[in-house]
Protein backbone atom coordinates (compact mmCIF):
# COMPACT_ATOMS: atom_id res chain seq x y z
CA UNK A 1 0.00 0.00 0.00
CA UNK A 2 1.35 3.43 -0.97
CA UNK A 3 2.18 5.97 1.68
CA UNK A 4 0.24 9.21 1.83
CA UNK A 5 2.42 12.27 1.36
CA UNK A 6 2.26 15.22 3.72
CA UNK A 7 0.56 17.33 1.03
CA UNK A 8 -2.07 14.65 0.42
CA UNK A 9 -2.73 14.36 4.16
CA UNK A 10 -3.23 18.13 4.34
CA UNK A 11 -5.73 17.96 1.47
CA UNK A 12 -7.63 15.10 3.14
CA UNK A 13 -7.80 17.06 6.40
CA UNK A 14 -8.97 20.18 4.58
CA UNK A 15 -11.75 18.29 2.79
CA UNK A 16 -12.88 16.78 6.08
CA UNK A 17 -12.87 20.17 7.83
CA UNK A 18 -14.72 21.94 5.00
CA UNK A 19 -17.65 19.52 5.29
CA UNK A 20 -18.51 21.15 8.61
CA UNK A 21 -17.41 24.77 8.08
CA UNK A 22 -19.26 27.44 6.17
CA UNK A 23 -19.12 31.21 6.30
CA UNK A 24 -22.01 33.66 6.17
CA UNK A 25 -22.18 37.43 5.80
CA UNK A 26 -22.52 37.86 9.59
CA UNK A 27 -19.83 35.29 10.41
CA UNK A 28 -17.49 34.73 7.44
CA UNK A 29 -14.91 31.99 7.15
CA UNK A 30 -11.33 33.00 7.92
CA UNK A 31 -9.46 30.75 5.46
CA UNK A 32 -5.70 30.33 5.86
CA UNK A 33 -3.35 29.19 3.10
CA UNK A 34 0.25 28.54 4.02
CA UNK A 35 2.92 28.07 1.38
CA UNK A 36 6.63 27.56 1.87
CA UNK A 37 7.36 31.22 1.21
CA UNK A 38 4.30 33.15 2.42
CA UNK A 39 1.03 33.02 4.34
CA UNK A 40 -2.33 34.18 2.99
CA UNK A 41 -5.70 34.68 4.67
CA UNK A 42 -9.18 35.55 3.37
CA UNK A 43 -12.57 36.38 4.86
CA UNK A 44 -15.04 34.42 2.76
CA UNK A 45 -18.85 34.56 2.63
CA UNK A 46 -19.72 31.08 1.33
CA UNK A 47 -23.41 31.88 0.88
CA UNK A 48 -22.73 34.76 -1.54
CA UNK A 49 -19.51 33.10 -2.77
CA UNK A 50 -17.47 36.25 -2.29
CA UNK A 51 -14.30 37.33 -0.56
CA UNK A 52 -14.92 40.17 1.90
CA UNK A 53 -11.28 40.92 2.76
CA UNK A 54 -7.84 39.43 2.28
CA UNK A 55 -4.33 39.86 3.63
CA UNK A 56 -1.01 38.19 3.00
CA UNK A 57 2.66 38.44 3.76
CA UNK A 58 3.20 39.98 0.30
CA UNK A 59 0.87 42.94 0.98
CA UNK A 60 2.24 46.39 0.23
CA UNK A 61 1.44 47.51 3.80
CA UNK A 62 3.78 44.85 5.22
CA UNK A 63 6.55 45.27 2.64
CA UNK A 64 9.10 47.01 4.89
CA UNK A 65 8.16 45.29 8.16
CA UNK A 66 8.97 41.68 7.27
CA UNK A 67 12.31 39.97 6.80
CA UNK A 68 10.61 36.91 5.35
CA UNK A 69 7.03 35.93 4.60
CA UNK A 70 7.60 32.42 5.91
CA UNK A 71 8.04 32.92 9.64
CA UNK A 72 5.87 33.44 12.71
CA UNK A 73 6.58 37.18 12.82
CA UNK A 74 5.06 37.51 9.34
CA UNK A 75 2.05 35.44 10.42
CA UNK A 76 1.48 37.72 13.41
CA UNK A 77 1.55 40.82 11.19
CA UNK A 78 -0.87 39.22 8.70
CA UNK A 79 -3.19 38.27 11.58
CA UNK A 80 -3.25 41.86 12.82
CA UNK A 81 -3.84 43.17 9.30
CA UNK A 82 -6.79 40.84 8.58
CA UNK A 83 -8.38 41.75 11.92
CA UNK A 84 -8.05 45.44 11.07
CA UNK A 85 -9.60 44.91 7.62
CA UNK A 86 -12.40 42.77 9.08
CA UNK A 87 -13.28 45.47 11.60
CA UNK A 88 -13.39 48.07 8.83
CA UNK A 89 -15.95 45.83 7.05
CA UNK A 90 -17.99 45.50 10.25
CA UNK A 91 -17.05 41.87 10.95
CA UNK A 92 -16.36 40.87 14.56
CA UNK A 93 -16.94 37.10 14.54
CA UNK A 94 -15.44 34.55 12.15
CA UNK A 95 -15.28 30.80 11.62
CA UNK A 96 -11.63 29.68 11.56
CA UNK A 97 -10.62 27.45 8.63
CA UNK A 98 -7.03 26.32 9.09
CA UNK A 99 -6.95 24.89 5.58
CA UNK A 100 -5.94 21.37 6.60
CA UNK A 101 -2.77 22.66 8.26
CA UNK A 102 -2.01 21.67 11.81
CA UNK A 103 -2.85 24.31 14.43
CA UNK A 104 0.80 24.94 15.17
CA UNK A 105 3.53 27.37 14.24
CA UNK A 106 2.57 30.00 11.67
CA UNK A 107 -1.13 29.08 11.60
CA UNK A 108 -1.38 29.32 15.39
CA UNK A 109 0.55 32.63 15.45
CA UNK A 110 -1.80 34.12 12.85
CA UNK A 111 -4.91 32.98 14.74
CA UNK A 112 -3.70 34.31 18.08
CA UNK A 113 -2.72 37.67 16.58
CA UNK A 114 -6.15 38.02 14.96
CA UNK A 115 -7.82 37.19 18.29
CA UNK A 116 -5.68 39.75 20.14
CA UNK A 117 -6.56 42.37 17.53
CA UNK A 118 -10.28 41.85 18.21
CA UNK A 119 -11.67 39.00 16.09
CA UNK A 120 -13.78 36.37 17.84
CA UNK A 121 -13.51 32.75 16.73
Amino acid sequence: MAKVSRKQATRFRHARIRKRLSGTAERPRLAVFRSNGHIYVQLIDDVAQSTLAAASSIDKELKGKLDSGANQAAAVEVGKLIAQRAKSKGVAQVVFDRGGNLYHGRVKALAEAAREAGLEF
